[in-house]
């Protein structure tokens, strides 16, 4: 068996998310079907393991998964093969081969999300399965001032939703960014973390939009860290804006280059 590591982009419109449930088109499930097409061997079917979960409407720039596969392919061979296959909605963007000892999951150093708010008073029909919504002025200075409230490691749960089966709600953020593009009437927002809970990216795009519109203090971050409240964070900014821009693995991390799996043991 040969263990691939493959990296997929994919539109989350029409997906009930990437974790493979019953009777609902997902990531997980389409990708699970398409390999083991390929492999035509239904006594030995084989299991597509991700780097996490997105929720439904969710989308990726790249989505790590890895499966093992019967035959030894050339990677350009799996590559052509499953974007042969895949829906439109759907494309492998990098096929690596791997140690068995990789893990898709366990393995994963850091993450970086992507949220994209639409600032125009009404919603743009063409954008409306692409970003979030805010229509209320928003002091872009005033997002940029509370960004650096979420570097460091801090404890996260007023930003996690109920449903969460994380041990412990402690992460650290490194980068937290804002930018203003003009021409598509946009907020741009981008964090790089070692993980990320439950809608915790939605939820705090949610509360720094409403520090930009000043229906909250500039540093309120500061206060539901300590109050641990998830009630008092409020909002959860809809799917469409986010995206998974990219999973980091040991040497791929700029601040985990030698990170040591976290692998269950």
């Amino acid at each position: 068996m040969i263990r691939y590591k493959v990296t997929i982009a994919y539109d989350g419109t029409l997906f009930s998310g990437f974790q493979r449930q019953p009777n609902k088109r997902t990531i997980e499930g389409v990708l699970t079907q398409k390999v083991n097409l390929m492999a035509k061997n239904p006594q030995l079917p084989i299991v597509v393991y991700g780097s996490g979960r997105t929720d439904a409407g969710v989308h990726a720039f790249g989505q790590v998964v890895h499966f093992d596969f019967p035959f030894d392919l050339p990677t350009e061979a799996i590559y052509r093969g499953l974007n042969s296959m895949l829906p439109l909605d759907m494309e492998v963007m990098k096929v690596e081969t791997v140690s068995p000892n990789f893990h898709a999951r366990y393995d994963v150093s850091g993450k970086r999300y992507f949220y994209r708010v639409d600032l125009g008073e009404f919603l743009n029909p063409f954008k409306r399965n692409y970003t979030g919504h805010w229509k209320f002025p928003l002091d872009v200075e005033r997002v940029r001032a509370a960004l650096p409230d979420f570097i460091g490691e801090h404890d996260f749960s007023s930003f996690v939703a109920s449903g969460s089966t994380a041990k412990s709600n402690v992460r650290t953020i490194y980068e937290a960014t804002a930018n203003f593009d003009e021409k598509a009437n946009e907020l741009q927002l981008e964090f790089y973390g070692n993980g990320f809970l439950y809608n915790m990216v939605r939820i705090m795009v949610g509360v720094i939009v409403e520090i930009g519109a000043q229906r909250r203090p500039e540093h309120d971050i500061l206060r539901l860290y300590a109050v641990k409240d998830r009630n008092q964070a409020r909002l959860t900014m809809p799917a469409s804006g986010l995206y998974l821009k990219k999973v980091y693995y040991e040497g791929e991390d700029p601040k985990h280059p030698t990170k040591l799996s976290t692998r269950p043991r």
